[in-house]
């Protein structure tokens, strides 16, 4: 039988097109499994990566989170899958530097704490819009003390606990306001939240209102709307529950200005980002951080939830793919397509 050969899209410097050319075979250490990737996303994050070459550690690189495919080997100390098994994985590389780590590539090592089988009667195209996102909200929801994320900006510590597979979820008498909930780590961290009992207030445009309670919402304000602020207020203060505070999975300086206007009347609370946090007018009462989505604390959710959840339905694939096309060469086209902006929906590559 024949060594399988490898292929990559190579980053070769900052802010060029990849290049797609043979890689070394990667091998799985130690708690590691190698994959054969059947899908791979598309994350801001990676557009990030490709433009400014930030968290690269080596040239030429390998990047990309989000794979979906079958396992080809597995490491020592492994016993959650075996060879052949059909799995999702979030991988690390911007963490690691090493190039095998990245999913742009046809064979991508990927840590079993960071891996879960994909349910049969789920596609590789759906499943593979689920990892990266699970790892982000994870790292919104239950961190529990602030770390460090970059200079001077520490991880939001909301510490909520995990997500459980009871269904209906008991209520866990909070609340939480999500900015942006048909985004990509939107909606995932309103199914995370939802599956916590959190009650979730979301903020999306009108024409994404369903997916976000699919997603489990339990309401739904239009971003464009010149009152979302006091409808949101009122909807926290009806709510009778703890007000936890605020996910905004936009970021920008006008969402920044309404979080801050709704944790001031609301007493203050998190205010957890996906960019660096506000600096400016922040009230004492607030607690800001930037969520780093390679954390530990998601190890139990990719262990005990993701598999029973998505096979029971709890866990969605949303927001649902976008197939940009078939071959790691349509990794460029992705990349550009994701940097016009998309709405509801997230890019994905077959291979």
């Amino acid at each position: 039988m024949s060594t399988p050969k490898n292929q990559a899209a190579w980053l070769q410097r900052a802010n060029t097109p990849l290049e797609v050319g043979d890689a070394p075979l990667p091998t799985a250490d130690a708690g590691e499994i190698v994959v054969k990737n059947a899908a791979l996303a598309i994350n801001p994050l990676d557009c990030h990566m490709q433009d400014t070459g930030v968290f690269v550690q080596q040239w030429p690189t390998v990047f990309g989170c989000d794979i979906a495919g079958h396992v080809s080997e597995v490491g020592s100390g492994v016993d959650r899958f075996k060879k052949g098994d059909r799995v999702i994985g979030h991988c690390i590389n911007l963490v690691t530097g090493r190039p095998s780590d990245g999913a742009f590539a046809l064979y991508t090592v990927v840590s079993a704490n960071k891996a879960a089988i994909l349910p049969d009667h789920i596609s590789f195209t759906d499943g593979v819009v689920v990892p990266f996102a699970v790892e982000a909200a994870t790292c919104a929801l239950s961190v529990k003390e602030p770390g460090p994320c970059m200079p001077g900006v520490s991880t939001p510590a909301l510490g909520l606990p995990y997500p459980t597979l009871q269904n209906p979820t008991p209520s866990a008498d909070k609340t939480l306001v999500l900015y942006g909930a048909s985004s990509s780590v939107g909606s995932m961290t309103t199914q995370i939240a939802a599956a916590t009992g959190i009650n979730v207030i979301a903020i999306a445009g009108s024409h994404n209102h369903d997916l976000v309670k699919r997603c489990g919402a339990a309401q739904v304000f239009d971003h464009s709307d010149s009152s979302v602020i006091k409808n949101i207020i009122n909807a926290v203060m009806v709510s009778q529950s703890k007000f936890v505070g605020i996910f905004d999975a936009i970021s920008t300086p006008e969402t920044y200005a309404r979080d801050l206007a709704i944790l001031e009347k609301l007493g203050g609370g998190h205010l957890a980002c996906v960019h660096p946090p506000p600096t400016e007018n922040v009230p004492s009462n607030v607690k800001t951080g930037m969520i780093f989505a390679v954390n530990d604390v998601a190890t139990p959710v990719y262990r005990d939830f993701v598999t029973p959840a998505l096979q029971s339905g709890k866990l969605k694939c949303l927001p649902p793919p976008t197939i940009i096309g078939k071959g790691l060469e349509y990794v460029n086209e992705a990349l550009k397509k994701s940097k016009t902006g998309v709405s509801a929906t997230k890019l994905v590559v077959e291979l």
